[in-house]
């Protein structure tokens, strides 16, 4: 199946109805991610090292084909392995639900500390979970975090409005938008409208309030399950509230292009009346790339300047391109852009690259400044169809410099791990997160490796860049995971 990006099935239909057949990426089924660039990782346990969340949401549990389960890869002074893990499904003692076929648990998901005890926690769903008799009702738990990391053990978020929409939770975004110092929860399903969470979640799964905010993107049917295509938190504005950068299909035209919009944090909560239109592009991040003190609004557009039948693409380019627009004290401010044509990027831009499909922040050498992670798993290498590569850009005063230190990698690099293989989609998600404690963000990426089976590749800050020196791989088979059908492990990190 094709995919709009490397996350979310779902879309599939509706990225091919609404544009032509442009986004039309690989050969796997995945979900989306919350797309939110944290600063700090997340921290399951307290150890002050960071922990990655990795989804196996089409793994087999119990003999149910689809069921989904995540793996918690825990921080450690020598990275991550799945030495040090915890794999998770709606089976676990203590989860809400049960595992039952296509549920696609750990689809999506967020972390943030929810209840306020000093442990991050992670609110996860079950798009395609049925509901009494409604096929893809879709399901979202908080499962609590602790001195052993996440257990299982959490509560339902419960669907207040289920006859509105299918596919509650298939995008997620946590962040304090109101600034009250607590965390919120921001949910999205196939409708325009997202529910937002305010001030936590008790032990029962009781928020501390609700309200919804409507912006202007197309909403959607069973068949065609448009509403946001991800939701991506952070303070862009530096008013220490954050604000909710929506992606999804704008109204204003017939044909539906993609668009995001930025949704600014207020006193009362999220304020759509304040939005601003944004340059397209499904997978975001927010970090401070220039170190002026405001979030920078990184978006990747892996899709080609035409459609499959000829027709324009609104600012794309051939093998993808990734926009950047600037914070300020008034909110997105000035905009560029960057292609594989763009300084010392490796590669040519060529159309089907899907440079953008993936990306993330995070500051690898410890200067202040956020770096850039950006995935083509699309990319050809020496004649090899979609083995894919990633590329690491560094962030200055001037922002994003796309001519010194600039690093491609792939399973070709000497020292990384692997060979370069057909559909292998190297990059499939990729995340910049300190899992040493070192304060430097070390690189973890994940691929379609096998089939379908997928994988990790941990590869660490020497404290200047990424290195192949400690890099190691993380299969599903040494995970917990069966490699029955596709688990596709690795397909979506939280955020």
């Amino acid at each position: 199946m094709h995919k709009h990006h490397l996350r979310l099935a779902l879309a599939t239909a509706t990225a091919a109805a609404l544009t032509g057949g442009l986004l039309t990426l690989a050969t796997a089924t995945s979900a989306t991610a919350a797309d939110s660039a944290h600063v700090p990782a997340a921290d399951f346990n307290g150890d002050g090292r960071g922990d990655v969340v990795a989804s196996a949401h089409g793994s087999y549990v119990s003999g149910r084909a689809g069921a989904g389960q995540i793996v918690v890869l825990y921080g450690t002074a020598t990275g991550v392995s799945s030495a040090k893990r915890t794999t998770i499904s709606q089976n676990t003692a203590g989860s809400p639900g049960t595992a039952e076929a296509g549920d696609g648990f750990g689809a999506e998901s967020a972390y943030a500390d929810f209840n306020g005890d000093g442990y991050d926690d992670l609110a996860v769903s079950a798009p395609w979970e049925k509901v009494g008799t409604d096929t893809n009702g879709g399901g979202v738990a908080v499962l609590w975090g602790s001195a052993s990391g996440l257990t299982g053990k959490g509560v339902t978020v419960t669907d207040p409005a289920p006859s509105s929409h299918d596919f509650w939770g298939k995008d997620l975004a946590a962040g304090d938008f109101d600034g009250d110092g607590k965390a919120d929860l921001a949910v999205g399903n196939s409708s325009s409208t997202i529910h937002v969470f305010k001030g936590g979640f008790n032990a029962t799964g009781t928020p501390g309030g609700r309200y919804t905010i409507k912006p202007p993107i197309h909403t959607g049917t069973n068949d065609f399950p448009y509403g946001p295509l991800s939701l991506t938190a952070g303070d862009v504005n530096g008013d220490k509230r954050t604000d909710l950068i929506v992606d999804g299909y704008e109204t204003q035209s017939d044909y539906g292009w993609n668009q995001n919009y930025f949704v600014p944090g207020t006193a009362s909560g999220l304020s759509v009346a304040s939005a601003k239109v944004l340059k397209p592009g499904i997978i975001t991040a927010i970090g401070d790339i220039n170190g002026d003190g405001y979030g920078d609004i990184v978006s990747g557009a892996g899709w080609d300047s035409t459609t499959t039948d000829g027709t324009p693409v609104p600012d794309a380019s051939n093998g993808g391109k990734v926009n950047i627009t600037y914070g300020a004290a008034s909110g997105p401010a000035g905009t560029s852009g960057i292609t594989q044509n763009s300084g010392n990027v490796p590669g040519t831009s060529e159309k089907g690259d899907g440079f953008g499909w993936d990306l993330d922040l995070g500051d690898v050498n410890g200067d202040g400044y956020q770096d850039l992670v950006v995935a083509s798993p699309n990319e050809d290498i020496a004649g090899v169809a979609n083995t894919g590569q990633v590329t690491v850009l560094y962030g200055s005063a001037s922002g994003i410099d796309t001519v010194s230190g600039v690093q491609g990698l792939a399973q070709s690099t000497a020292g990384v791990p692997g060979n370069d293989e057909k559909n292998d989609l190297f990059g499939a998600d990729v995340k910049l997160d300190d899992v040493t404690g070192d304060g430097k963000a070390d690189l973890v990426l994940g691929s379609y490796e096998n089939e379908g089976n997928g994988g990790l590749t941990y590869l660490p800050s020497n404290g200047t860049k990424i290195t192949t020196s400690g890099s190691r791989t993380v299969a599903p088979s040494s995970s917990g995971l069966s490699t029955t059908g596709t688990p596709q492990f690795g397909a979506v990190f939280a955020d």
